[in-house]
């Protein structure tokens, strides 16, 4: 299984923090003679032993070997490059139920507001949505443990769980007087990657979170639910790819190869060389209709992939802010006793042969908020150890690229909402977005309009 999306949008932030004092660790003890090494890997592995045997020994209190030896394959994988990963058994359950895009839970998306744990949305069908729990709700406590003293990844360990098993929640509700107590019970719970609607002008909006392993089918869901409400005919297409982190790259090949009907969607390089080139095949869910795709600076590695394949194709126009830039691949390795490893195996290139790795793709369409609004730029190039960019392979496509056709400089109130969609329909995206407070939402919608030929004034 290929991977790819940046570490530091996952969930689990705290594995990039375990990594990088891993990482601490493995350059204080090999660092200065490396002529004890040699080049034989069994020379490393004697001094690793050397050492451990040294600090069991000498310690000033008794160590764990296990956790040393744990620490020292994570410093060891986390000194190549930040999406590169050692996972002991915990941690790599957690990340494979991120990518099946499901776990045991009660089925809430929660986030930390004002160091309040708040809903954002209970997950349509699930033991949340059925109790009756609202987005907005304020979470006060899990099983009795304080939500206030608890850091978010400790406190969704607790919501998360072993299916059938009871979990106790209290919850502040605004405009009730009294802290209201539910007793769910956990099931697996399915996340939903593709949310979708059909707006005003039989135009389709799908907003697509990650790439997770049944991204792909969701997608022809939703395209088949949008032509039945449209009555089998859609006007234009937009495709939300804002904040989504990336995920499977084969899935995200398959979403791109929907949209277009032949030619390349990517190449894959190892040290130089093209090792996966996958193409389009002919016909697909979406491959007529005048189409944009928004992102923005969270748009990030295997959703990169599907903006640079649309935009080389001139399939679509890409809106918005220059994306992330994660060009890398990971693989996923199983290791002995439950454990795993994300491990940098190539870069990928858009079909004109643009390096994506730490430039990103260039909008054609920039959406720039004002000057003076305290925004902070944050992207692959800014992490720390991260893979040097590579010169693309046609210089000139990369030169056009990344000059915008056109500027829109959105003014301070315009609004920069993001429409989080709450379940697979997207109910609380507005049906014309003109009316909208999403202001990128806004300049998508009138560069469609103009493509298909319809006015945006109503």
């Amino acid at each position: 299984m290929k991977f790819s999306r940046p570490e530091s949008v996952l969930r689990a932030v705290f594995l990039s923090v375990c990594a990088f004092a891993g990482g601490a660790c493995a350059s204080l003890l090999g660092g200065g003679h490396r002529d004890a090494y040699g080049d034989a890997p069994y020379a490393a592995v004697e001094q690793l032993g050397r050492v451990l045997v040294e600090v069991e020994n000498e310690y000033v209190d008794p160590v764990d070997r296990a956790k040393l030896v744990d620490g020292a394959i994570k410093g060891m994988v986390g000194e190549l490059d930040p999406h590169s990963s050692y996972m002991p058994p915990d941690e790599f359950r957690t990340f494979e139920s991120d990518t099946e895009g499901q776990f045991g839970g009660i089925g809430i998306e929660v986030e930390m507001r004002s160091e309040q744990l708040v809903v954002l949305s209970p997950i349509e069908g699930s033991p949340a949505e059925r109790a009756g729990i609202r987005s907005g709700d304020v979470i006060l406590s899990v099983d009795g443990r304080d939500t206030h003293s608890q850091p978010l990844e400790k406190l969704v360990k607790h919501l998360r769980g072993a299916i059938g098993a009871h979990v106790k929640i209290g919850i502040r509700r605004q405009g009730v007087a009294d802290i209201l107590s539910f007793d769910l019970v956990r099931e697996v719970i399915h996340v939903p990657s593709v949310s979708s609607k059909l707006l005003v002008d039989r135009v389709a909006y799908v907003r697509l979170k990650q790439f997770q392993e049944r991204t792909h089918d969701e997608l022809l869901e939703a395209a088949a639910k949008l032509r039945a409400r449209s009555g089998g005919q859609l006007q234009g297409i937009i495709l939300d790819l804002r904040s989504d982190p990336g995920g499977l790259v084969d899935q995200a090949a398959d979403v791109a190869d929907e949209f277009l009907d032949s030619g390349v969607i990517y190449t894959a390089r190892h040290r130089g060389r093209i090792v996966d080139q996958v193409n389009a095949r002919s016909g697909g869910a979406f491959v007529r209709e005048p189409c944009v795709v928004l992102v923005n600076q969270y748009t990030a590695s295997a959703s990169e992939l599907v903006a640079g394949a649309l935009q080389d194709h001139k399939r679509a126009s890409i809106v918005g802010e220059p994306t992330f830039g994660k060009g890398s691949v990971q693989a996923i390795v199983s290791l002995p006793s439950g454990a795993g490893m994300r491990l940098t195996v190539s870069r990928y290139y858009t079909p004109s042969g643009h390096a994506i790795q730490a430039d990103g793709v260039h909008p054609d369409v920039s959406v720039e908020m004002k000057k003076g609004d305290g925004s902070v730029s944050y992207r692959e190039r800014d992490l720390e150890g991260h893979l040097a960019p590579e010169p693309s392979a046609g210089a000139s496509s990369a030169a056009s690229s990344a000059a915008p056709k056109s500027v829109v400089v959105l003014a301070g109130d315009a609004g920069s909402e993001l429409y989080e969609p709450a379940a697979s329909n997207a109910s609380n995206v507005p049906d014309d977005p003109a009316k909208g407070t999403d202001a990128m939402l806004k300049v998508g919608w009138e560069v469609l309009h103009r493509a298909i030929g319809i006015g945006t004034s109503r």
